[in-house]
């Protein structure tokens, strides 16, 4: 493994400190900015290892974190908030084929649709003020980017959602479940 190559794992090795220890946070203020840090280190990550869109939906998922983080401000919470970053992770599906000249076979149809599905859970799971359902979107959001880093082999990606399966069932247990 080269420098370049070291670095960049080593950046998403960082992301993936922060994404596993939003799951752990009570608030979902602080999940959301936990996952923030962890989005804009992974977008780093992926454009170094060449995990075009999953580099752009990273730089999206921060700024979407943003504007969930103040969520009274922006009315984050509206519908049209859900309609239009949706709009946007399909338009980045699109680009990452057209503008980023990813070669369209079934095999990339299928892998580069895998974040844009990760990212519409996560999405959909901040509409509501409770930390519990951020938690349950989760699985789906992570099984469907550890399909997306393995095929890129972004190491602290496999790891992160490996562990963030986990990390979330651990928070359900100490936060979720009844007394």
């Amino acid at each position: 493994m080269e420098i370049y190559d070291l670095v960049a794992q080593a950046i998403g090795l960082a992301a993936m400190t922060f994404n596993i220890l939003s799951y752990q946070q009570k608030k979902d203020g602080a999940v959301i900015a936990f996952q923030l840090f962890g989005a804009l280190l992974f977008s780093v990550n992926f454009f170094m290892i060449g995990g075009i869109i999953g580099g752009i939906l990273n730089v999206v998922a921060a700024i979407r974190a943003v504007i969930f983080v103040n969520a009274n401000r922006f009315h984050a919470r509206h519908i049209f908030w859900q309609i239009g970053f949706f709009v946007v992770f399909v338009l980045s599906y699109i680009a990452t084929f057209t503008v980023f000249k990813t070669s369209v076979t079934p095999f990339n149809l299928l892998i580069e649709v895998f974040p844009v599905i990760g990212l519409t859970a996560t999405t959909v799971s901040f509409r509501f003020s409770d930390a519990s359902v951020i938690r349950k979107f989760a699985f789906i959001s992570s099984p469907a980017w550890l399909i997306y880093n393995v095929i890129h082999f972004s190491l602290g990606g496999i790891i992160c959602e490996a562990l963030s399966i986990v990390s979330v069932v651990i928070g359900m247990i100490r936060h979720d479940r009844k007394k």
